[in-house]
């Protein structure tokens, strides 16, 4: 979801406690905040040799003992305004950093409104060669040949 489409919700249901719903089903508790609001500008070299940049906004959660603690759509709203100057776009994806049981980053997938609550519906992600031409080998054609050659990838 994008950052601009994420806000949008938020400013609808501002008096709607978030909840955070992990990819599994699992509830990241009631009371976590949100201790971070981050442009992660990520600038890379993919296997084949290709620069390649990702632009993302991260909210990254954080539960601490304090079990009365809520965060309203309305407040995280406030938050994530207070990044404008650094965001600079509302054109990047927003994903959900928590520990859970380790650091993990989580995109966020839909955000739908039940009862009283404004829930983040969050998904996974996946890794993947971004150079598949260059680094994997041809597809074997069907052939009635009982030892297939092979021939090693050239640059991973």
């Amino acid at each position: 979801m994008k950052l601009s489409e994420f806000k949008a919700v938020l400013a609808q249901h501002p008096e709607k406690t978030i909840g955070f719903i992990l990819p599994g089903g699992e509830i990241i508790p009631v009371h976590a905040h949100v201790t971070e609001v981050a442009r992660i500008d990520k600038r890379f070299i993919d296997c084949g040799g290709t620069f390649r940049t990702e632009l993302i906004c991260r909210l990254q959660t954080w539960v601490a003992d304090d079990l009365h603690h809520r965060l309203s759509a309305g407040k995280l709203l406030a938050i994530i305004q207070k990044s404008a100057s650094f965001m600079e776009t509302e054109d990047l994806d927003v994903d959900v950093e928590h520990e859970a049981p380790v650091i993990s980053q989580f995109p966020v997938g839909d955000v739908a409104p039940d009862g009283d609550r404004l829930l983040v519906h969050l998904t996974t992600k996946h890794t993947a060669c971004l150079a598949p031409e260059k680094c994997l080998p041809p597809p074997q054609s069907i052939s009635f040949n009982p030892i297939p050659s092979f021939k090693p990838a050239k640059c991973c």
